[in-house]
């Protein structure tokens, strides 16, 4: 039996396929270097077929809400072009490199998604999965016009990435609302999922409804992303559809399309898209501080299920010490109910909650406590170690001190030790160090703060063996390595 499988709907496709796709020297004849860098740059400008031409009147039969909805939206969808630069593996297969499967140094593979134009100054909104590890990236517009595109931001966990290219270039798309969505109500996926393999440019349009809201899904996708609260679509949702937009029938986006549940690895009626209305705050924040502020409210819940009862709850298993939680008179024990309306049925319910809401906000919480109902309103603030002081102990070895409100944001066993935060590709392959392991001690000397840390990282002279106890996963784990 096959089993589903979460394919976020991007398509990466062999070099050389995407024809007419040619990207210009810079004003200096110099090719340009990274898409994190680039600036908005119009590389060509090809006349295609109006999109808003139309053979028959607004009074025909045929003039319907999809065909309405096409016009008010497809000429904000563009087509996303990234292109990856790669190096040449150090064995090759002579029979593959005959038939053109091996990738030579310094080709780019190319990869495509969608996105839309959310205002006139040039911003596109697109998935980050989309854009991930570009060098640089091409936008294409319904009548074949082509920039280069800045990446303004993006962030893997919910998937949204925000580009940049000449204000006025794109007309923006009407943007709708995800909050009062209806099962069964018309939805259309506006979408390019040729990319430039044609030479027409226009947006592809598939129609359906909304199955369903609020859906939280557990794929086989193991890039970390948050398939929550998500929207539900029988609109084919088809390889190369990833960033485009999901319209209502009045012809405003209400998601962005994003992934399927597949078997077979196409569309089988199972799409996905982000509210919108959660994109937009997402965009908002990467606009203004290049990435995502993580809310926090200083609760660690669980999940616990009754003998009696198939259904579970959500209980508060700790409360940091004067955090929002703990000044709103949260206490361990208490089982959380609605946040702003809506039924916390999980953790991830709960979480959701928090990103929609986002930090420097207030949210509405109803509890139940002995056996009664209670509510309270709580202040949303930024991660604690997303403010905690980073200390780099070693070359690509950044630090922080675990604390119990450090603890209960990422879960952990320990309220002491050093959390490992960053670490680079040299140094983790050296130490087999991870992002996420505590330090609690090295050559079996305890470690309690960041501080013990680098003093006793100081004390030894190159060449010095070194024994790291660490949790991980809540685990103790010891590996040896050598420092210069």
């Amino acid at each position: 039996m096959k089993t589903w499988k979460m394919v976020l709907a991007a398509v990466a496709f062999p070099l050389g396929v995407a024809a007419g796709i040619v990207l210009t020297d810079g004003p200096d004849g110099e090719r340009p270097a990274t898409g994190r860098t680039l600036a908005a740059q119009s590389i060509e400008a090809t006349p295609g077929n109006s999109p808003e031409a139309l053979p028959f009147s607004t009074s025909s039969p045929r003039y319907t809400p999809i065909v309405e909805a096409a016009r008010r939206v497809a000429p904000s969808v563009v087509s996303i072009t990234v292109f990856r630069r790669v190096r040449q593996p150090a064995r090759t297969n002579l029979f593959d490199e005959f038939l053109g499967r091996v990738p030579r140094a310094g080709r780019t593979p190319q990869s495509f998604g969608s996105g839309f134009a959310i205002d006139d100054e040039g911003y596109v909104l697109t998935n980050d999965h989309v854009v991930t590890g570009a060098d640089s990236i091409v936008v294409a517009d319904a009548r074949g016009r082509r920039w280069t595109a800045r990446l303004v931001g993006g962030d893997a966990l919910l998937d949204i990435a925000v580009l940049k290219v000449e204000p006025g270039a794109i007309p923006p798309a009407p943007l709708g609302t995800s909050s009062d969505l209806v099962v069964g109500e018309p939805a259309i996926a506006i979408g390019n999922p040729l990319g430039l393999l044609v030479a027409n440019a226009e947006a592809t349009i598939t129609t359906g409804v909304i199955s369903g809201v609020g859906r939280d899904m557990r794929g086989e996708s193991d890039d970390g992303t948050l398939f929550a609260d998500m929207i539900q679509t029988d609109a084919s949702i088809n390889p190369g559809n990833s960033g485009g937009a999901l319209v209502n029938a009045e012809g405003r986006v209400i998601g962005v399309n994003s992934s399927i549940l597949s078997r077979s690895g196409g569309s089988e009626g199972l799409g996905f898209a982000i509210p919108i209305d959660r994109a937009l705050r997402i965009a908002g924040e990467l606009r203004e501080f290049g990435r995502i502020r993580r809310p926090w409210v200083g609760i660690d819940p669980e999940v616990v299920t009754s003998d009696t009862s198939l259904f579970s709850t959500t209980r508060i298993r700790r409360v940091a010490e004067g955090s929002p939680a703990d000044r709103a008179g949260l206490r361990p024990g208490d089982v959380l109910l609605r946040m702003e309306g809506r039924p916390i049925d999980s953790p991830l319910d709960f979480e959701v909650g928090l990103l929609d809401a986002g930090v420097d906000s207030q949210v509405d919480m109803v509890y139940a406590r002995d056996g009664g109902q209670r509510r309270t309103r709580l202040s949303v603030v930024e991660l604690p170690s997303e403010r905690a002081e980073r200390v780099e102990v070693l070359t690509g070895l950044q630090l922080i001190t675990v604390d119990e409100r450090i603890s209960i944001e990422r879960g952990l066993p320990v309220d002491f030790g050093a959390l490992i935060v960053d670490i680079s590709d040299e140094a983790a392959y050296v130490s087999r160090l991870r992002v996420g392991d505590v330090i609690v001690a090295i050559n079996q000397r305890p470690v309690a703060t960041v501080e013990d840390a680098d003093a006793l990282f100081r004390s030894f002279a190159g060449g010095s063996r070194i024994l790291a106890s660490v949790v991980r996963n809540g685990q103790l784990v010891n590996t040896l390595f050598y420092i210069g």
